[in-house]
């Protein structure tokens, strides 16, 4: 058993070389720990031994690093010195020999003083500010100089007459000037108004003139636009209204423009104020389309960018000139009215109203709303004074005490100059609605239709009143018949017709017949009793015994009562002949319809009575003595009635 076990058991064997391996592997193990140990320390060493070195090198790296970022930073400060000493250099030369690269000079010390106001860290900061800005404040100095200069040059009074090349054709003036007192270039009221209404100047192209030449504008914003990023506004604005205001002054005193008081517009015969309002009308289209709006054009270029500024700007230079303009227009409707007056009234708010769209896109923001609201109070108070004054003429009309009587019957000058007035009226169909829309309820044709009805019975009124003071009856007749007449024909002639209609047409037709038929009877019933038989013969027919014993044929008529009868018409008809002749009917048609009604009336009934009993005259003597006239010679008689001029009866 012993000899088995010596023979070499397999797990002991086994067993033995795996502790000899286990302690060869502890031998080895700790050898390595021994010597890793060792490298330890040395690396620790090594590390201590190379520290210094390390700082040596990472502190010469940084100072490299500092040394480019202080060479860098360097340079941008020399670079700031070099473009300041360019930019200093520039600005001392001033602005006359290169405006553009002045400017851009100051564009440049402007940067240069924005960096080194954010770098006051550096040894001479300050006194690289101080000097940069007093540079910028002499450079400022002498751009507000250049500015001055150069808008003062090109900034020229404008002559009338390349103001009137930029009108439409139809507003341009003939011959000279319609600044001119009466001048026959002027445009007086109703041209005004004939052209606005006839859809002429509805299209009409205004082209305003160039104020500025187009290639100074930028130049002067630019410059503008300096003086405004230094502060200067108040100084730009001063400069731009000193140099602009007294340009355009002057263009509208060239033009004609006057300074016009109420006292002055009070004083001034009615002839001479209507000339100036009818220029007034044309001086306020040419100031709004022309003058201000071409002045709106450069002020918006020159402070484009700066919209109050812009606007304070425009506002100052034109409100002397709008304050000139309005003032007369506010004398106007201010003065004592006047029937005369209405139409140029009524001009004068039409163009007020014309211009309105204008003057608000013209005179915006809100320096301008002073300008604007004048000109709208002018607009209301013109729309005022027109009304009243219209409400002055009804009752003016049917009051008017004048004094003038027509000797002859004729159309009163009250009915032609009422009647004119009405058609006028017709004209401003379009104005006097708008009034009404103002000032009245209701609709507007009937408004207008109302008037005019008013004033035509005004009229009438009137006219009956100055009818008596004819103290003959017939020729009161003819005198309303004449002036009713001229009234309806005057109506149907015209647009009032359709307002105040047929009926009124007929009705007043009727009046006239009424009273031509009552001329008839109060001028022509006693000459007609004459030609009766009535108290020429006696009753049953027997002869009565006439003057110096003669006595009557057949007829049963006295001859001396025949004879005394033809003397009486003949004086009669010459009276009539001669008075009537200087009578006047101007109206052909109505002067022939009333002679023809009297001579359908006279001449039967004469050519009757000769007939019958002429014979009784013609057998006696001197017959020519007692019928001196043919029915022939009466007929051309009565065809010189009503002509207005004295007329010998002829034979």
């Amino acid at each position: 058993m012993v000899a088995a076990a010596a023979g070499g058991d397999p797990l002991t064997e086994r067993a033995a070389l795996m502790r000899e391996s286990l302690q060869k592997s502890q031998t080895i193990t700790d050898g390595m720990v021994s010597i890793l140990g060792s490298f330890d320390h040395r690396l620790s060493a090594l590390e201590t031994a190379m520290r210094p070195t390390q700082i040596r090198t990472h502190s010469i790296r940084k100072a490299h690093e500092n040394i480019d970022k202080t060479l860098k930073a360097a340079e941008v400060v020399l670079s700031q010195f070099d473009t300041f000493r360019q930019a200093e250099a520039k600005i001392l030369k001033g602005p006359h020999e290169d405006l553009e690269s002045y400017l851009a000079a100051i564009d440049q010390l402007r940067n240069n003083l924005q960096f080194f106001t954010g770098n006051k860290s550096f040894k001479s900061t300050d006194a690289v500010l101080n000097h940069a800005n007093s540079l910028l404040a002499k450079a400022i100095s002498k751009l507000e100089e250049e500015f001055k200069q150069l808008l003062a040059s090109y900034s020229k009074a404008v002559e009338p007459d390349r103001l009137f090349e930029c009108l439409p054709s139809s507003l341009r003036p003939s011959t000279g000037s319609p600044g001119h007192q009466g001048d026959s270039g002027g445009t007086n009221p109703s041209h005004a108004h004939s052209d606005h209404h006839n859809g002429n100047l509805e299209n009409a192209v205004y082209t305003p003139p160039t104020l500025i030449p187009p290639r100074i504008l930028p130049l002067l914003h630019d410059l503008a636009q300096q003086m405004v990023h230094a502060g200067d506004q108040q100084q730009l604005l001063k400069d731009y209204r000193d140099t602009r205001s007294p340009v355009l002054e002057e263009s509208l005193r060239k033009l004609g423009v006057e300074k016009l008081s109420k006292d002055d517009v009070q004083r001034m015969q009615w002839e001479l104020l209507e000339a100036k309002i009818g220029n007034w009308i044309h001086f306020m289209r040419i100031a709004v389309k022309l003058l201000f709006a071409g002045e709106r054009k450069v002020c918006d270029q020159i402070f484009e960018g700066f919209d109050s500024l812009r606007d304070q700007c425009f506002a100052d230079v034109t409100a002397s000139s709008v304050t000139v303009l309005l003032s007369f227009g506010e004398a106007i409707a201010r003065s004592k009215r006047s029937p005369e007056k209405l139409f140029v009234l009524l001009d004068m708010y039409e163009i007020m109203r014309e211009l309105h769209s204008e003057i608000e896109a013209l005179f915006k923001g809100k320096a301008c709303s002073e300008i604007r609201e004048s000109a709208l109070g002018l607009t209301k108070r013109l729309a005022q004074t027109a009304q009243e004054t219209f409400g002055d003429f009804e009752e003016a009309v049917e009051k008017d005490a004048t004094k003038t009587a027509v000797s002859d019957g004729t159309v009163h000058p009250l009915t032609s100059y009422v009647i004119n007035y009405v058609k006028f009226l017709f004209d401003y169909q379009s104005t006097l609605k708008q009034l009404f829309q103002e000032f009245e309820n209701g609709d507007d044709t009937s408004q207008l239709a109302s008037v005019t009805m008013r004033i035509m019975q005004a009229l009438q009124i009137n006219l009956e009143g100055k009818s008596k003071q004819y103290k003959d009856a017939a020729l009161t007749h003819l005198f309303l018949m004449n002036n009713i007449h001229y009234m309806v024909r005057s109506v149907r002639r015209s647009e009032a017709k359709d307002l105040l209609g047929d009926d009124w047409v007929q009705r007043h037709r009727r009046v006239v017949q009424q009273h031509a038929n009552q001329y008839k009877r109060n001028a022509w019933a006693k000459i007609l009793q004459c030609l009766s038989i009535q108290g020429l013969t006696s009753s049953g027919g027997s002869s009565a015994a006439g003057v110096g014993g003669d006595t009557g044929s057949s007829s049963g008529a006295s001859r001396a009562l025949v004879k005394d009868r033809f003397k009486i018409f003949n004086t009669q008809f010459e009276e009539l002949h001669q008075k009537q002749s200087q009578w006047t009917v101007p109206d052909t048609e109505l002067r022939e319809s009333l002679r023809l009604a009297v001579a359908e009336v006279l001449l039967p009934a004469y050519r009757s009575f000769v007939k019958r009993f002429g014979p009784l005259v013609e057998s006696g003597k001197a017959p020519q003595k007692y019928i001196k006239y043919g029915a022939e010679d009466l007929e051309r008689m009565l065809g010189e009635f009503f002509e207005g001029k004295t007329n010998e009866p002829r034979r």
